[in-house]
């Protein structure tokens, strides 16, 4: 049986500050966020009917949206109080919420559009493993073909629209081969993320990340590094090189929708799925549902 399209569910959805019919959260075709990217949104994911760290997603939509120069009509209380509302609404305990902020249509419809209203929507669905099986037997990435933009060059530090149209291009390409993701170079050559998560190794006992001076520094990562240092294990948020990927012995992801995903194959380079990245996987799981 097919899955249900994402436009076409029964349930609920958040739209400036009303709940309307799943089907009638619509937009106009001439909406903004649509033809220049000027959209923000956060994943997250509620387990027993509580959204893991749901406060910090809300202050960082904000934030994104003022790297993005607009500015949301709700507060995050508001914003909180919206996403309780829409997992009561569809009757979920663990789901996957997504909040999206964008300018909307009004009287500009060009690159600028200070006039246009800021719209907010919040929908909620249930959602299993973002990776299928490779959660338990290690997934298998690509390494694209795109770069992580410098600073520069654009807002790398906001969850915004416009950063994720390499990643789906690149997990196009990396799907075509059989691979689950496809891991991200930065500008300077640097491993920096996959399409839609942070990366970790292991080696020799402590643990490498690469350090988010050019792309989102995840709230998932930010919560890993912690469970890490608790169990006084040394984390080096570092630069790594692509080559350095053949001395490390495991590897994993992690994201809301990846939660803590291992990794066995990047290109040429294998991993185990070793003690130290089940039990982190584990804690995360245990940690989320406290």
């Amino acid at each position: 049986m097919a899955e249900a399209a994402y436009d076409d569910r029964d349930g609920k959805i958040w739209l400036d500050g009303q709940m309307v019919d799943w089907r009638a959260a619509n937009v106009h075709v001439l909406t903004h966020g649509l033809h220049y990217a000027s959209s923000v949104f956060e994943g997250e994911r509620a387990y027993g009917g509580k959204i893991f760290l749901s406060r910090k997603h809300s202050e960082r939509l904000h934030f994104s949206a003022g790297e993005l120069d607009f500015q949301i009509p709700y507060t995050v209380d508001e914003i909180e109080a919206a996403k309780s509302a829409v997992l009561a609404a569809n009757g979920l305990t663990d789901a996957y919420v997504r909040a999206v902020a964008w300018r909307g249509a009004g009287p500009d419809m060009g690159v600028a559009s200070a006039r246009n209203p800021v719209r907010l929507a919040i929908a909620a669905w249930e959602w299993g493993s973002y990776y299928g099986d490779a959660k338990f037997k290690g997934a298998k990435l690509d390494i694209s073909k795109w770069k992580r933009p410098s600073p520069e060059t654009i807002p790398v530090h906001a969850k915004a629209a416009g950063l994720y149209m390499i990643c789906t291009t690149s997990k196009h390409a990396a799907e075509a081969k059989g691979c689950s993701d496809a891991l991200f170079m930065d500008y300077r050559g640097y491993v920096a993320e996959a399409t839609g998560a942070n990366i970790f190794f292991v080696k020799d006992g402590e643990v490498h990340t690469p350090k988010p001076d050019c792309f989102l520094n995840g709230l998932t990562r930010q919560t890993v590094i912690g469970m890490l240092e608790d169990r006084q294990i040394k984390v080096h948020e570092r630069h790594i090189m692509p080559e350095e990927m053949e001395g490390f012995e495991q590897c994993w992801l992690t994201g809301t929708a990846a939660e803590v995903t291992p990794v066995g194959q990047i290109g040429e380079f294998s991993f185990e799925v070793g003690a130290l990245t089940r039990e982190i996987a584990e804690s995360y799981e245990t940690l989320v549902r406290s």
